[in-house]
């Protein structure tokens, strides 16, 4: 199928990023750090239309978990995550002022950090957060969109912003400007089963109830897979990208 499978350490841990049907190279990023203590998820979307999405992408994922990697204490996890974010985009912007061939670059994020039962989700941009439980599948995060604006002010609706136009154009992203604002959304990991991080190139094609019955059957690993799957035999426009985490592995 040509994906581009990365080293998987941990089955509690599914990953799996790929170009799609259509793209020619593959602008998402991904990447996770645990330790006995906290873990983090990350995802990234360098955007279409830029000089280097795949490095801006790249750049944020890999800094954000650098930031947390070296602190030796960490007791405030929204403030953490907050400041690791924002040193991405310091990074990610820093580098684009400093190359020409890198001028203009940006990318989305979505992050999970996870303290003991706390959890705290940030974004920029329009990749997103979903948690799963018994019963159903929320999606956490709010994308930083036009259409998601439209939707906002009941220009149009949920199942029109499907194929409107301009689905694809965001309102925020890292690294186009010196600061950048950040969404936090926290929850308790007392009911959620599983959460999934993934890109636009998944939710794009691949309903909420498609993703929550591919997760019910598959262990994470799977679920990635056939999540993919399913993204690219409905067209595969964009790259795709997909992290999926929580419970237990199926044998």
């Amino acid at each position: 199928m040509g994906f581009n499978r990365m080293c998987q350490e941990n089955c509690s841990v599914g990953y799996l990023s790929d170009k799609g049907n259509i793209r020619e190279i593959n602008e998402d990023y991904l990447g996770f750090y645990e330790d006995h203590k906290v873990k983090l998820y990350v995802i990234a979307d360098g955007m279409g239309g830029h000089n280097a999405g795949d490095v801006a992408s790249k750049v944020a994922v890999e800094s954000c978990i650098n930031y947390i990697k070296q602190l030796k204490e960490i007791k405030d996890i929204d403030k953490v995550l907050r400041e690791a974010i924002t040193y991405a985009n310091e990074i990610v912007y820093e580098k684009s002022k400093a190359n020409d061939n890198l001028k203009g670059m940006g990318t989305t994020i979505t992050a999970c950090f996870m303290l003991e039962k706390e959890v705290v989700i940030a974004n920029v941009g329009d990749s997103s957060c979903y948690a799963v439980t018994e019963n159903r599948i929320e999606k956490i995060t709010k994308d930083h969109s036009l259409v998601q604006e439209l939707i906002d002010d009941g220009s149009i609706t949920e199942q029109e912003a499907l194929t409107h136009p301009n689905k694809n154009i965001i309102t925020r992203a890292l690294g186009t400007r010196k600061t950048v604002e950040i969404d936090i959304f926290t929850r308790k990991t007392d009911e959620i089963q599983k959460f999934i991080l993934c890109t636009d190139g998944l939710t794009n094609e691949v309903n909420k109830k498609e993703m929550y019955d591919i997760i019910l059957k598959n262990d994470n690993n799977d679920a990635c897979r056939v999540l993919i799957e399913a993204a690219k035999n409905k067209g595969g426009r964009d790259n795709i990208s997909v992290i999926v985490f929580g419970g237990e592995c199926k044998k």
